[in-house]
């Protein structure tokens, strides 16, 4: 029985033997053939390709010049102005992603942090669980004052530029006197804009002594309806002098309720018509509009800058007081950027635009992955950069014959400096040239230094260390001249009072 089983298994295992060894025949005849067809199969693709390629060279050498052409002029009608077309902030489409959202609620979560340490030092020091708002109510005081300044300023950015524009359109191509009527309302114009929009907002300012919430209300309207007034100016008059209306026609003229829709929708290039949405996302409007950001604000004014920086304006200015103060401001500084970002580039233009319909949502780009400074600069705020490149860049060139682009460049520049040094010099009542400083000579050296041409993981954390010491610096110099206006008296209309206060 034992003899018969060792036969049997002896005769499976040659049996086995000899399958395996077939089978593994087998699979190298098939990876053998199966090399060969594709052999077969690439060179016959090579050599349709190279076939395709010569019989195609001639019809291209023949259309290049028409190809050529049609390119220019395609890059040439995206030159001719911003194209607005219909997509999301980029901040809606991550916060689609559950990862980005958490990031989000780390935020909020920071926030309730603010509130509960604000509530237990309170109770722990006074005795007392009220949350104290009185440095809210002193920054937004006399909100009536700014309302009616507003309503002015409002008034005569829409009926002024309009109707002026709109009599000097009628005359332009029905007049023998073009050029006079021409002088004449140039002129008009820019005394009723220096006298409406640059005259009163400072009188106001400075007339009431606004504090300072409301008075970067007024100086940032006034700014708002400067640029919205001449995109509106600079757009129409360049359409009327293009016209050529029939004998005997009037000239055809935007309507007021298209510059109307123009004065409240989130861009400064005037358009006629825009992307419009089917409807309004109310629920999304009342999210963006929720007061959380001011609130946040507050409390990293009140539990990181003003126990920090108000002692140390108590000390003799020093370059060790000045780089402890800078260090503190740091993180405070950089929480204030990002906030700034997030409530008025995202929520406060996107609440505008979801309320008018307003389709083109593209107020910044990826700025936070930038890798140079020159990247940073022309997607951190779309708004205001499409702005100054039309009409300061582009204008710049024009008349320069495009010559001059690095003298263009640096007239943005200042430009950008100047406004906003004049905001914040507005704003706070003090002459303290940190930002025309920072924004006109460090910020043109890092446009040019680090340019688009630095690439790299390691490029990105230069920037961001960058922008974390710029604005400790901003925060830190502001703050301590702030509490030196207070405390100490002045001794010379342009010399800051923090370099010589001593209380």
């Amino acid at each position: 029985m034992i003899h018969c089983f060792k036969k049997q298994l002896m005769s499976w295992q040659i049996h086995d033997g000899v399958l395996l060894f077939s089978n593994q025949r087998i699979k190298a005849e098939v990876i053998e053939l199966v090399k060969v067809q594709m052999s077969e199969i690439l060179d016959k693709a090579l050599t349709d390709s190279l076939k395709s390629l010569s019989q195609s060279t001639h019809s291209d050498a023949v259309g290049n010049t028409h190809s050529h052409t049609d390119e220019k002029a395609r890059r040439h009608r995206m030159e001719d102005g911003k194209v607005f077309v219909v997509r999301q902030s980029i901040l809606d489409e991550l916060f689609e992603i559950s990862h980005i959202r958490t990031i989000y609620h780390m935020f909020i979560a920071a926030l309730f942090l603010f509130i509960i340490s604000t509530l237990a030092v309170d109770y722990i020091d006074q005795g007392r669980l009220v949350l104290d708002f009185d440095l809210f109510f002193y920054a937004f005081g006399q909100l009536g004052t700014v309302i009616w300044a507003w309503l002015i300023m409002f008034s005569y950015s829409l009926l002024g530029p309009y109707h002026v524009l709109s009599q000097w359109a009628d005359l332009y191509h029905h007049c023998q006197w073009k050029m006079s009527v021409s002088v004449a309302t140039a002129v008009t114009l820019l005394v009723a804009q220096m006298g409406i929009l640059g005259y009163f907002p400072v009188y106001v300012v400075l007339h009431y002594q606004l504090p300072p919430a409301s008075r970067f209300i007024v100086v940032l309207e006034q700014i708002r309806f400067l640029m919205k007034s001449y995109s509106f100016i600079r757009e129409t008059v360049a359409a009327v002098l293009r016209a050529k209306p029939v004998k005997g026609e009037a000239c055809r003229f935007p309507t007021l309720s298209s510059y109307l829709y123009f004065l409240f929708c989130p861009t400064l290039i005037y358009r006629e018509t825009y992307p419009r949405n089917p409807y309004i996302r109310w629920n999304y409007v009342w999210r963006n509009f929720i007061l959380g950001s001011l609130f946040y604000l507050y409390f990293i004014l009140v539990r990181l800058c003003i126990p920090v920086l108000m002692n140390e304006s108590n000390r003799p200015f020093s370059t060790r007081t000045l780089i402890l103060a800078i260090f503190h401001a740091t993180l405070p500084g950089m929480l204030m950027l990002l906030l700034g970002f997030f409530a008025f580039l995202h929520c406060w233009l996107n609440a505008f635009a979801e309320m008018l319909r307003f389709a083109d949502r593209m107020f910044y780009k990826d700025w936070w992955n930038s890798t140079s400074f020159a990247n940073y600069y022309r997607t951190w705020n779309i708004v205001v950069h499409d702005w100054l490149y039309y009409y300061a860049y582009r204008d710049f060139l024009w008349l320069s014959g495009h010559r001059l682009r690095p003298v263009a460049t640096l007239s943005v520049f200042a430009v950008s400096a100047v406004v906003h040094e004049y905001t914040f010099t507005m704003g706070f009542g003090f002459f303290y040239p940190v930002m025309f400083c920072l924004f006109a000579v460090i910020g043109a050296v890092f446009n040019f230094t680090l340019s688009d041409k630095r690439k790299g993981p390691a490029w990105n954390i230069i920037m961001w260390t960058c922008l974390f010491i710029g604005q400790g610096v901003q925060v830190c110099l502001y703050c301590l001249e702030w509490y030196a206006q207070v405390h100490c008296p002045r001794t010379g209309l342009v010399t800051p009072r923090s370099w010589t206060c001593k209380i």
